[in-house]
């Protein structure tokens, strides 16, 4: 199984498929895994490995991957995973697609290197709001119960600071919306329609976002599903010859 390793992290990863560079991001909050794309409604690992070099990783302290609690940076710290990876592979501008929290660590990865994302999908971005709060905190203990219940020498008051400072903002957590007027890269956004991922986020963000497509309805039925995972494909591969 592949490994990269990098400042005491180790991430596990799977690649699969051959072109331009599609870094995917999956869904399930801290739990975010390569196999949580499963249950992804439009799922890039499945559907478009015929059409681009795909990457996909266990996010830090997730399935596979583990390492250390950035308590300064934790955006910043999964960032230089997600980069540090790209570099391990030969990796150097790509296109991503992420869900659910994959569209806060994609923002982040926009901050952080921007000349490098070519274009990038956010399938139902998570957003904070004050009618979702507690259901995120109830996320973070049950990631946080298991992480102290597997790895020796995690003690639960460096795991609550942790916590305490990446979920410390609002809307979408990882940029404050000045960084995202102010975002260079095409991006296309698919609302949500759910608590977690609220439908206001995924407007906002193509409002205040000066190169942004918003992509709705596209979860109600099986149709318009099957209709987003092509207009992705299309988003995606005209984005590709361009960069």
């Amino acid at each position: 199984m592949p490994f990269f390793d990098r400042d005491g992290a180790r991430i596990y990863y799977e690649e699969k498929g051959e072109g331009f560079p599609l870094l995917t991001i999956a869904p399930g909050g801290m739990k975010s895994t390569v196999a949580s794309w499963a249950n992804a409604a439009v799922d890039p690992w499945e559907s478009y490995a015929g059409d681009f070099r795909m990457v996909a990783m266990d996010q830090r302290n997730a399935g596979q991957s583990t390492g250390p609690f950035d308590l300064e940076d934790p955006w910043g710290a999964y960032a230089a995973d997600q980069l540090g990876l790209l570099d391990h592979l030969g990796i150097d501008r790509f296109l991503v697609m992420g869900c659910c929290i994959g569209g806060s660590f994609i923002l982040e990865l926009i901050e952080v290197a921007p000349e490098r994302v070519v274009a990038a999908v956010l399938e139902q971005p998570i957003g904070v709001i004050d009618a979702n709060r507690d259901l995120f905190e109830q996320m973070q203990k049950s990631w946080a119960g298991e992480v102290i219940g597997r790895r020796d020498g995690i003690d639960a008051q460096t795991v609550d600071r942790f916590l305490t400072e990446m979920w410390a903002g609002e809307f979408v957590v990882s940029v404050d919306r000045t960084m995202i007027s102010k975002c260079p890269v095409p991006l296309l956004v698919m609302p949500g329609i759910d608590d977690y991922h609220p439908t206001e986020t995924g407007r906002e963000i193509v409002a205040l976002a000066p190169d942004a497509r918003v992509l709705e309805p596209w979860k109600d039925t099986p149709e318009h599903i099957a209709a987003a995972t092509e207009q992705v494909r299309r988003f995606l591969v005209e984005h590709a010859a361009a960069g």
